[in-house]
Parts: C-alpha cells; sequence; structure tokens
C-alpha cells in the first residue's frame, strides 16, 4: 500500500434566500487560490423551489448547479453526483483524475419541517468511497426561531436515525469514517441582548459570544452532537443580513445576529486518517442573500486502498464521424459488470456523467474479446464531433460511477491519423 496522499477538499454552505446565482463564484470557490481543491462540495438551502421552477428544474439542472458545472468544468472538475429536495441542494464534484477511484456513490433525502410534508426543511446527503475509505457528506436545513434548539437537535437526530444507504459497509452515516454535517442549522445566540451581540461583533471579540451559542450550549448536553467536530468561530455571524448588504437586519423585527450556518465534521476512529481545517470563514463580498456563505476547507491525509482503476480504456485507429470506431478496453481487477454498463464518448471539459456526446452499450456491441482486451464497436453515425478532443469513459451501472477513463484523444474531421495511446500489455 502506498504512502499517505493528501488531498484537499472545499465545503461551501450557504442559504440562498430563493436568490438567483450572482454571475461571479470566483471567491466562494477560491479559484485564485495557488492549489486547487481535489474536491467541492457545495451544500445549497432555500434555493427558489416555486412550482413552475421546481418542475423545470428537475428535469434540467437548476440554475445553481449549472453555473457550478460550467464554472468548474474548465478547471477540469466533474459534478460526480448531486441530490435535491425543494430548496435543498448538494452537488460533489471531482477532479477528472480521481473519479475513477470514487465509487458506491448513492444520495437520499429526509423531509422534516411541516409535518414531513412538502419537505421544506430537511437533509440531502451523498455517500461515496474515495479509494477505499467511505464518507458521506449531509447538507441539513433545520428548524427556525431562537426557542427551538432542542428541537433542530431532534430533527438531527431523525435524520441520521432514518438515513440509510444500500451498502454492506455503511449502511447509515454514522458507519462511515467521515462525515461532514453542514448546512443551515439555524442555532442562535441565547440571553445576549442586541447591543452586547453588536458590540463583539464590530469590536470583532468573537469568542464573547461562543458560550451561548445554542449549538455549543447543546453539544454539552447531547452525545450525538458531541461526536462532532469545528473549528473555531472565528468570523462575524453569518445571520440575518439587509439585502445587498453588510448591514444587519434593520428591519421592524430586528433579528440578533447569530451563527446560523455551520461545518462540522466527524472522524471515527479519530487515528484513522488525520484530517485538518485549514480554514472556516465566511465570505463577506456576497449580498443576494440575508445568509453569507460559509465555506471550509479540508486536508485529508488518507491512504490509498488502490492506484489502478478497474477499466482501462483506449480508443482503436482512426477516429472521425466518417467511419465506424472501435473502443479496446481492458479489466485490471474483477468488477460486477452489468448489462447495463456503457462506455461515454465526452469531449474535453465535460460537466457531469450525462453529458456524454454519444454512448455504446458494452454488451450489446461487443466485436471480440480475449482475456486481457475486449473491443466494442461504435458506428459512425454515432460520432458527431469533428476536430474535437475527446475522452472515453466506461460507466457501471452496478457502482453507479465511472470506473475508467481514456487519454484524451482527437476525433478527426476526415480520415486523419490519431496519436494512439498504448496500454500495458497490448
Amino acid at each position: 500500500m502506498d504512502d499517505c496522499s493528501h488531498y484537499v477538499l472545499h465545503v461551501v454552505t450557504w442559504n440562498v434566500a430563493t436568490a438567483d446565482p450572482p454571475d461571479d463564484v470566483t471567491s466562494l470557490l477560491h479559484l485564485n487560490s495557488p492549489k486547487s481543491p481535489d474536491l467541492y462540495v457545495i451544500g445549497l438551502q432555500e434555493v427558489y423551489s416555486g412550482p413552475l421552477r421546481f418542475v423545470s428544474d428537475t428535469v434540467f439542472d437548476d440554475r445553481w448547479s449549472r453555473l457550478f458545472m460550467s464554472t468548474l468544468a474548465s478547471r477540469k472538475y466533474i459534478k460526480v453526483s448531486s441530490i435535491r429536495l425543494q430548496g435543498l441542494l448538494l452537488l460533489f464534484f471531482s477532479k477528472l483524475e480521481h473519479v475513477p477511484f470514487i465509487r458506491d456513490i448513492q444520495a437520499t433525502y429526509t423531509r422534516t419541517g411541516i409535518f414531513g410534508y412538502w419537505g421544506n426543511k430537511g437533509g440531502v446527503s451523498i455517500r461515496l468511497s474515495f479509494y477505499g475509505h467511505t464518507l458521506c457528506f449531509l447538507n441539513c436545513h433545520l428548524a427556525a426561531h431562537m426557542k427551538y434548539a432542542s428541537e433542530r437537535v431532534d430533527e438531527f437526530e431523525y435524520i441520521m436515525d432514518t438515513q440509510t444507504f444500500e451498502c454492506k459497509k455503511a449502511p447509515t452515516i454514522v458507519d462511515h469514517r467521515l462525515v461532514f454535517w453542514f448546512g443551515d442549522l439555524n442555532f442562535r445566540i441565547e440571553d445576549h441582548g442586541m447591543h452586547f451581540v453588536r458590540s463583539c461583533i464590530n469590536d470583532q471579540k468573537y469568542n464573547l459570544l461562543w458560550s451561548k451559542d445554542q449549538l455549543t450550549i447543546m453539544k454539552k448536553k447531547e452525545q450525538i452532537l458531541q461526536e462532532f467536530d469545528e473549528g473555531p468561530l472565528d468570523f462575524q455571524p453569518t445571520y440575518k443580513f439587509d439585502l445587498n448588504s453588510d448591514t444587519y437586519d434593520s428591519s421592524g423585527k430586528k433579528r440578533k445576529p447569530a451563527w446560523t450556518d455551520r461545518i462540522l465534521w466527524r472522524l471515527r476512529p479519530k487515528a484513522s486518517f488525520p484530517d485538518e481545517q485549514d480554514s472556516y470563514t465566511s465570505i463577506m463580498e456576497y449580498s443576494i442573500s440575508d445568509h453569507k456563505p460559509v465555506v471550509g476547507i479540508f486536508t485529508l491525509e488518507l491512504r490509498k486502498m488502490y492506484t489502478t482503476p478497474l477499466v482501462r480504456l483506449q480508443p482503436e485507429g482512426d477516429w472521425s464521424a466518417d467511419i465506424d470506431s472501435m473502443v479496446l478496453y481492458s479489466p485490471l481487477q474483477p468488477f460486477p459488470s452489468s448489462t447495463w454498463d456503457w462506455i461515454g464518448l465526452y469531449e474535453v471539459g465535460f460537466t457531469s456523467v450525462s453529458d456524454y456526446i454519444t454512448y455504446t452499450w458494452v454488451k450489446d456491441d461487443e466485436v471480440a474479446f480475449n482475456e486481457e482486451v475486449i473491443q466494442v464497436y461504435v458506428g459512425k453515425e454515432e460520432i458527431p464531433v469533428r476536430g474535437a478532443e475527446c475522452v472515453l469513459c466506461y460507466y457501471s451501472n452496478t457502482l453507479q460511477c465511472i470506473i475508467g477513463i481514456s487519454e484524451p484523444f482527437k476525433v478527426g474531421n476526415k480520415h486523419i491519423p490519431i496519436h494512439l495511446f498504448a496500454l500495458n500489455g497490448i
């Protein structure tokens, strides 16, 4: 087994208060940072979900998803998974190089809120195996208002108890090696008056408010909360702001500022793979919502359980829209193949698994095989691109993920020879 590798994870939580996305998410995603993350996990709450918009968003990706996908695709990230429950949206992106090592992907949701109807509150989660380590990401929007602190904990426990996955290794959230829990958790600051809270914020003496933060208080009482770690709240409370400003609520209600938007994590066992939080902060420049987004950057240090993909694949010979083509693929390890497995042709810079140019069913279009190499046919009428740089991806229906990606290659205009990428043993 290899020595430990380091992976950077960028987590965003933001209650967007039904606003349309901003034009620019550079600072939200730290796109100008010298080190780009390996993984992005973006949890939004209160994404607009009026009846007409929600119907169209379930058929086509919503505006927020489209913005993140188009922004990150040019930087060689793809959307590996996403899940939506009314206003709750969770997106998981990975650098392309890691995609064949992200397996057993599942997503689920739990409604809470008005007797479980309409899903105005609740939790959405994505679980997966990353180089053999089980990770789970849970985005929650819990009950609002000062007096409902214990109800928020009840809702969280309910979500943790009821979410299950078809996975022998980790059938529930707590079975995962590493869990990230984030969202608009709606915990408030008790006791202190408005004047004291605002003066602490103005003087940046946030530590004077920590002891009255409801999540900190509830942690002392609730075992399930004690299992989660959180970085210090060294940033000003992220709720509630007047729209398009950095001014706390000036309406008649004058709601007290609070750290409603949080990112916590749970590592079991604690020494399994050390991880560290590099930063935990709000991004103040965004003012389209009454909440400010919160970002947590983590470095995961883990040993890869495997270093080769399950499948290696390449184009055979010239590829163009004028001639029938072949894909060669080689299983490198046993995996649960299915008649529903397929190979997709993607243009370099694709946004998600569903963003293929064309695909071919692996079993239906198999032409020839021996123990080492299998040939799959792709008809020329299925190859509409000309002069594009492309990759081939093998999608396993059983594992619900891409398990092999070819090197990039050119699809020619005519019968122009293209560079062949040699495979070991072929």
